[in-house]
């Protein structure tokens, strides 16, 4: 019989890759690996906001990532270089959220957990956020699937359909903030672009279909939510690392899988 604790954290993984998977897609579609990045590190500032201010983590982390978001988002629109940018509000975001961790008392013992996370503590709570967040990125991507995937293809077509291409970037960048306050328990902060890119693009060479690609990149973000936490039991490895490496390997066999299919 599996603990409690057990089974709270495989579903939290598998309610997590629901989110993950097709908005990954779309992370790799759209090239905004970085964009991923600037966003979870801005959520570490966020913790500490809520810790200092005694709100709700979740909270607290959606807020500060909606705000980076919204900011890079903004900034793209009006030209600015994103790979300077993003490197710039990226670590600037991480380094601000460290010192102010550091203000807050008792946190730092707590930091590798936010950084890196910690998905055998989730709680029921914490559970209820990731399968309510979960829902909620669903739910945003389902209701704009096609304009998402038109605006992806060719703004200008976007523009031709009666799309607004701003409008589209817009729900990417609240789904984005939803996953990264809801995933920092889970992976950390550190550790959630890479949840979001690596079933994505293990994903890609085996679809043929955006559709497929995106129920792909939710299985193998699942199978290695599965895989890491069996890895994390059995050597006693961190967890949120396990799952990633999970998904690397999973990567590394979809790329020799997709290369003897060509040959």
């Amino acid at each position: 019989m599996l603990d409690d604790f057990l089974i709270r954290a495989a579903l939290a993984g598998v309610g997590l890759s629901l989110a993950t998977g097709p908005l990954g897609s779309f992370v790799v579609w759209r090239r905004m690996a970085y964009f991923g990045d600037a966003t979870a590190h801005a959520a570490i500032l966020g913790v500490a906001l809520a810790l200092a201010f005694d709100l709700p983590v979740t909270f607290g982390t959606l807020v500060v990532a909606l705000a980076m978001a919204v900011t890079v988002a903004t900034l793209a629109a009006r030209g600015w270089a994103m790979d300077t940018t993003l490197g710039v509000l990226a670590h600037s975001a991480l380094a601000f959220g460290l010192v102010a961790v550091s203000f807050v008392p008792g946190a730092r013992t707590d930091l590798s957990a936010w950084l890196f996370g910690d998905i055998l503590a989730v709680s029921r709570a914490d559970l209820a956020y990731v399968w309510g967040g979960a829902a909620v990125v669903l739910a945003l991507l389902a209701w704009r699937w096609q304009a998402l995937l038109t605006t992806t293809l060719n703004e200008d077509l976007a523009h031709a359909s009666g799309l607004d291409p701003a409008r589209e970037r817009l729900i990417l960048t609240v789904a984005l903030a939803v996953v990264v306050a809801v995933a920092i328990k889970v992976v950390g902060a550190l550790l959630i672009a890479a949840l979001l890119i690596i079933p994505a693009a293990a994903a890609r060479g085996l679809s043929r279909t955006p559709e497929r690609m995106a129920v792909l990149a939710t299985l193998l973000g699942a199978g290695a939510a599965l895989a890491g936490l069996q890895l994390s039991l059995w050597q006693d490895t961190p967890a949120g690392p396990s799952i990633i490496a999970a998904a690397a390997i999973l990567f590394a066999l979809s790329a020799m899988f997709g290369r003897v299919r060509r040959g």
